[in-house]
């Protein structure tokens, strides 16, 4: 029996406009609605140099230059997108039952991407989404309460920290 409920996916692109900008890199863990995680996915979508070196610049890159430069330096291990959507698709195959609820921080934005992307992967999820950030609108302005993120930029530790937030204000709930 497939346990896993949530898709947690982080997507680390060259920017934010899914008309000009490409997924990069890809981290997914499949966890049940107690945060457990099944498992785990990690992939580089290989893209133009040309394209990284275009959309990778300003103030936000500048001030993560580092992941930036990771980014770029790991491109050339990196996979055709269509390869990685069949990669996606059979994680999904592996680990979920008929729903699969997508879950994330500003998760609607990479939402964006792998309806332009992966639409076969868009198929699979469900229209209702987790989106931490919701949380984060309503502890920080109504309850001024802040959970203190690590600010990686990288897929899977983005993900990670993603669940350890949403742990944090179920511990409100209980």
């Amino acid at each position: 029996m497939k346990k896993a409920k949530l898709l947690w996916v982080d997507l680390e692109m060259t920017g934010l406009s899914p008309e000009k900008d490409r997924i990069i890199e890809v981290a997914a863990i499949a966890t049940d609605f107690e945060f457990n995680e099944i498992a785990q996915f990690e992939a580089v979508v290989k893209v133009p140099e040309e394209l990284m070196k275009e959309r990778m610049v300003g103030e936000f890159w500048e001030k993560n230059s580092e992941s930036r430069d990771a980014l770029i330096a790991q491109n050339a291990s990196g996979k055709e997108s269509a390869e990685v959507e069949k990669e996606v698709l059979k994680f999904i195959e592996d680990n979920f039952g008929a729903e699969v609820y997508l879950a994330g921080n500003s998760i609607h934005q990479d939402r964006k991407f792998i309806d332009k992307e992966w639409p076969k992967v868009a198929e699979k999820l469900h229209y209702r989404m987790l989106d931490v950030s919701a949380w984060k609108v309503y502890f920080e302005n109504a309850l001024g309460k802040k959970f203190v993120k690590r600010d990686m930029h990288r897929a899977l530790d983005d993900i990670n920290g993603s669940i350890e937030e949403l742990k944090w204000y179920t511990t409100f709930l209980k």
